[in-house]
């Protein structure tokens, strides 16, 4: 009997000390909030990649609407294809010559072996400006000129997704813009 006593003593000591709970407590909650954080981190990074390949698609499908003017097209040799080459430039790059490092990294130009394109579709796509008896494009002719930068982008990431089984995610954008001429 005195055993018992003295066991439920130690037991009684042991349950009221409260040295140490905070390391336990830590312990367990440490690797939950680092994966967390490291999901928060990786999903903004993924957002912030796409976005700026947006940005690029945007400014591309801008500069290839206005590149067919004779404003551009008047010079000796100047032809569509190089106001593809250059939008696609204006895409990947953030300008004309296509040099600098790119918006994203690894992200580079159609035609180049690489994990991500860029591509221009032709000046002279045209499309119905009613389609079905819905208004798609406002225009005064029946048809209305498109111009459409596409791009894709292979995210990587820094290895969260891998982390939990997911592979690479593709991202797309695509931007159209109203062929203008004058």
């Amino acid at each position: 009997m005195a055993m018992i006593g003295t066991l439920c003593r130690h037991l009684d000591r042991f349950r009221r000390d409260s040295r140490g709970a905070v390391l336990v407590e830590m312990t367990l909650i440490t690797p939950l909030m680092l994966i967390l954080s490291a999901g928060v981190f990786e999903f903004g990074n993924l957002i912030h990649n796409k976005l700026l390949m947006e940005a690029g698609l945007s400014d591309a499908a801008r500069f290839a609407a206005r590149c067919n003017s004779q404003l551009y097209t008047s010079y000796p040799g100047f032809t569509a294809i190089d106001c593809a080459d250059i939008a696609a430039n204006i895409a990947v790059f953030g300008n004309a010559a296509g040099s600098g490092t790119p918006r994203i990294s690894d992200w580079e130009k159609s035609g180049v072996t690489s994990n991500a394109t860029v591509t221009i579709a032709a000046p002279a796509s045209c499309r119905p400006a009613v389609v079905n008896g819905v208004t798609q494009y406002r225009s005064t002719t029946a048809q209305v000129c498109i111009v459409r930068a596409a791009g894709n982008y292979p995210y990587t990431g820094v290895g969260m997704l891998s982390f939990i089984g997911i592979g690479p995610i593709t991202l797309t954008g695509s931007h159209e813009e109203r062929l203008i001429r004058f």
